[in-house]
This record gives C-alpha cells, sequence and structure tokens, in this order.
C-alpha cells in the first residue's frame, strides 16, 4: 500500500520538533528539561494506581533499564519523581509522579495542545479534528518491531 510520502512526512516533523520543544518546555537546562518530560511521560504511561516500576518506564522509553534509571535520577534528584521501595519487596522499587512533577506534566502537555491548535488555526475545525483523531490513534497502537523492521 503506498504512503504517499506519509512516512517522510511523519519522520520530518518528529525531527523538527525534537529540536524545538524543548526551548518551549520551560526555563532551565533544555537537555535536563527533555530528559525530565520524557521519564514523567513513561512513568505516567505504564504507572498504575499512582505508581510505575523503573522496568515498564524504560520499557516505554525504549531504553534499557540502566540508561531510565539515570534520567528517573535525575528526575528524583530535581523533586519531579519520588523513588520507594514496593511494599512487601524492598528489592523492587516503585517511582510515582510529585505534585512539581505533574505541574511540570502538565505545562508541557498545555503546550503540546497549543502548539497543534496553532499549526491547525487556519484548517477546518472538521480537518483539524480528523488530524487529531488519526495522530491519537496512531500513538495509541502498540507496535513491536521485528529485527527486519529496526
Amino acid at each position: 500500500m503506498p504512503t504517499n510520502g506519509g512516512g517522510q512526512a511523519l519522520f520530518r516533523l518528529v525531527r523538527y520538533w525534537s529540536r524545538r520543544w524543548p526551548r518551549q518546555a520551560g526555563p532551565g537546562d533544555d537537555d535536563a528539561q527533555v530528559g525530565h518530560i520524557l521519564i514523567l511521560e513513561a512513568i505516567a504511561a505504564s504507572e498504575r494506581e499512582g505508581v510505575a516500576a523503573i522496568a515498564d518506564a524504560a520499557a516505554e522509553l525504549g531504553l534499557d533499564r540502566s540508561n531510565a534509571s539515570r534520567m528517573l535520577s535525575d528526575a528524583v534528584a530535581a523533586g519531579l519523581v519520588a523513588k520507594t521501595a514496593a511494599p512487601g519487596d524492598n528489592r523492587r522499587a516503585e517511582v510515582r509522579i510529585t505534585e512539581s512533577g505533574r505541574a511540570l506534566l502538565g505545562a508541557a502537555r498545555r503546550w503540546q495542545e497549543e502548539t497543534f491548535a496553532r499549526l491547525t488555526a487556519d484548517w477546518p475545525e472538521a480537518e483539524a479534528g480528523q488530524l487529531a483523531a488519526y495522530l491519537v490513534r496512531l500513538a495509541e497502537q502498540q507496535i513491536t518491531p521485528t529485527k527486519e523492521q529496526l
């Protein structure tokens, strides 16, 4: 099935926005801010009853546990995430997003929505809504690439 350039357009957009959104996320070191938002998004996506396992956050990010742990340590040091021993198993850690972490995540998500609205402001409302629905659908699909796809 031909994609009519959809794949190239998608990755062009990803490259464009991955270089620009950190500057909009807030004050401070851009790289640290991006890392904080990424780990917060990963925790939020994998949390159950307000807590998540480090391994789940790592899987959500597509990183090995040690790289995710470094990102997590930075977020803990910044007061954005709290790390505690799992009830009944002190060998396993659980993480939860703190109030300040939720505030940063909320600000990042508001900026994302505002950016989408600004980019589609001159589109007919139905078309902007359809694009949003397609993007949500694409984002919600669980894709497990095969070795051939990597």
